[in-house]
């Protein structure tokens, strides 16, 4: 077993669980939000500050922000691959890294504004999706983001090792609407069992439970029951001993540190 003093997790946990939500929708502050309340935990949320109304659209997420929870950066426009044929006037394989880093310092500068108490967040890359151009053009836009945050959330398969994994680009386990709380509850137990961090990537929540799989539950086809979601909750309320949930930021800073400390 594992020297638990090799790891970053604090008071003696032997992993930690961040909890996620793309896209800022209604359910995430009607559900997701009283319920991480009613079991003393917090959580990321990553939103778009778009429209020429987006202050007062975004004054929820200040309240949201000011109860602890992180707010994180996720792009104005929320420009994604083509390929996903939503029509939208700009795709990733068309634009340019100076046009994504606009974007992001933008929707940074608003976010700064919406909530100056919060100068530190991380980003979120929109459909996971991390390059700009295509074919022999194609480019990561992962070292943009790293000059502007100290982490940023994507997806993947493995979960985080506090000592290798890309802070930049952080592995996240997307969550489907048709995942019942059991299904979440073993996700997290695999931050304890490897002593790595866990990122659940959640999108909408309904309070009626799901009616079934079906091929778009792993992106916004289909919303997540709020029973699974609290009983993910509970569970980890009742395994804080062993498992440390955080906002991604707060988690972020906490390895950055711990390599320092271990390169000196």
């Amino acid at each position: 077993m594992a020297n638990r003093s090799d790891f970053p997790w604090p008071n003696g946990c032997h992993g930690t669980v961040s909890l996620t939500f793309d896209d800022g929708s209604q359910s995430q502050l009607d559900i997701a939000i009283p319920i991480l309340k009613a079991y003393d935990l917090l959580g990321t949320f990553y939103i778009n500050p778009r429209g020429e109304d987006w202050q007062q659209k975004l004054q929820p997420w200040r309240g949201v922000a000011l109860a602890g929870h992180e707010v994180g950066n996720h792009t104005i426009q929320h420009i994604c691959s083509r390929n996903f044929g939503w029509g939208r006037a700009k795709t990733l394989e068309d634009i340019t890294l100076e046009e994504i880093e606009t974007d992001v310092v933008e929707a940074e500068r608003r976010l700064q504004a919406l909530i100056p108490e919060q100068p530190v967040r991380t980003f979120c890359y929109p459909c996971y999706q991390s390059y700009v151009g295509e074919g022999p053009t194609r480019q990561s836009y992962v070292p943009v983001i790293a000059r502007h945050f100290p982490a940023a959330r994507g997806m993947g398969e493995a979960a985080n090792h506090p000592e290798l994994t890309d802070l930049h680009y952080l592995s996240a386990s997307v969550v489907a609407g048709w995942m019942s709380g059991s299904d979440l509850c073993g996700l997290a137990a695999v931050a304890p069992e490897q002593s790595r961090w866990m990122i659940l990537a959640f999108h909408s929540l309904q309070q009626e439970p799901s009616s079934g799989r079906h091929l778009g539950a792993t992106y916004h086809g289909s919303a997540l029951p709020a029973d699974s979601f609290r009983e993910l909750c509970e569970y980890l309320a009742r395994h804080r001993d062993q498992i440390w949930t955080a906002p991604v930021v707060t988690v972020a800073q906490e390895i950055i540190a711990w390599r320092q400390d271990r390169r000196t």
